[in-house]
């Protein structure tokens, strides 16, 4: 072994949300397993800080919805970036891994790759659907890509940008199939019963503008299968206070609120309303018949539109390239809108639930331990 090879590692990583936390965990551990004397410094989560990382402060501060919605914290982010850019380089990390938030990470990425730091950038910004130019950017700043979607490695191969695909961890931890039983036991639900689950978003913008929407339409639900039963996951306790608000406002629902426990609600129901986001790649992987929708500030609905050339919004239909799962975004969603939509997932949602199997299985690829492989290699360390 030489020298450079028994030195510890120091590496550097930026999560900007809970996903994030979630992927730079599995990476991490990767990572010590290979290595295991291993410094982790930067910003992340709980999950991440139970690997080891030291983080400079509270991830939750990266974690913003919207274009319109940014301004009001720009400044902080802008002072944050750039003290964070100066610890890092004093630190002389041996690689930097920014992942995910790539309004934050990317400038990060520029300016330590020209200071001579190699960069990894973990999870694709969506430059294959809206402002394609940043590919520019990140050929400049990032030594390394690595994409949790195949189309997406083939956009970078086809601008000179390294890059690895490596699956997606979910695919990895998710099994192919699933019993809802143990399921509805845990959460107390009917076995016999028709179970929709409400998946509004984990943050709090979002829950503002999905989450009476996703009630209302339970009602509407209601009328025509009264039998039905929901159940609706907080992603924490501020989620959860402000569910109960809305619930509070329409009550006597059969709508239960659950702490977290997203993946018990999908593996538990029947038919799944859902806001565009990572979750519906659980939903997927979970192979449950879905329905999408997301609303935004007025204004940056009008300029996304006018920037996005992808024709789909969720996950399965850009990993299908096809309208495969109905999505329903600002004015168009509406409780009856929604709610027809999930009655026909909860008649026959089979054409959905068999390509999503396919899917499924172009994702298992051992995301944590091929990203960690590309890491590794890149830093000289295999």
């Amino acid at each position: 072994m030489s020298e450079q090879e028994q030195q510890p590692l120091k590496v550097a990583l930026v999560a900007g949300e809970a996903s994030g936390d979630i992927l730079g965990a599995g990476l991490m551990q990767a990572l010590r397993k290979q290595h295991p004397q291993i410094e982790f410094i930067g910003v992340g989560g709980p999950l991440m800080e139970a690997q080891g990382l030291t983080s400079y402060f509270p991830m939750e501060r990266l974690s913003i919805m919207g274009l319109v919605e940014v301004l009001g914290r720009l400044p902080e982010l802008l002072s944050r970036r750039k003290r964070l850019i100066a610890t890092l380089k004093a630190q002389q990390p041996d690689v930097f891994i920014g992942i995910d938030a790539p309004d934050f990470n990317l400038t990060i990425e520029l300016q330590l790759r020209a200071a001579g730091i190699k960069t990894v950038h973990y999870v694709s910004p969506s430059v294959w659907a809206w402002r394609q130019k940043r590919v520019f950017k990140i050929r400049q700043g990032c030594d390394l890509m690595l994409t949790l979607l195949p189309f997406e490695a083939q956009f970078y191969q086809e601008h000179q940008v390294p890059v690895l695909f490596v699956g997606h961890p979910l695919a990895d931890s998710i099994a192919m199939q699933h019993d809802p039983v143990p399921a509805r036991e845990q959460l107390c639900l009917p076995l016999d019963a028709e179970v929709v689950a409400l998946l509004p978003g984990s943050r709090g913008g979002e829950v503002a503008k999905l989450g009476a929407l996703f009630v209302e339409t339970a009602r509407y639900l209601l009328a025509e299968k009264p039998q039905l039963r929901f159940v609706i996951p907080a992603a924490n306790q501020a989620r959860r206070e402000q569910l109960a608000a809305i619930l509070a406002e329409m009550p006597n629902l059969p709508i239960q609120i659950l702490d977290g426990q997203s993946q018990t609600a999908l593996q538990a129901c029947d038919a799944v309303l859902i806001a565009s986001g990572t979750a519906t790649l659980e939903a997927m992987l979970f192979k449950k018949p879905m329905v999408v929708a997301y609303k935004l500030a007025p204004v940056s609905h009008w300029l996304l539109k006018k920037m996005v050339k992808s024709p789909y919004i969720s996950l399965p239909n850009l990993l299908a390239n096809d309208m495969l799962v109905p999505e329903f975004i600002q004015d168009a969603a509406t409780p009856k809108a929604l709610g027809d939509a999930v009655l026909a997932q909860l008649r026959d949602g089979s054409e959905q639930t068999q390509r999503f199997a396919q899917l499924h299985e172009s994702l298992r690829c051992d995301a944590s331990e091929r990203a960690a492989q590309g890491v590794l290699q890149l830093v000289g360390r295999t």
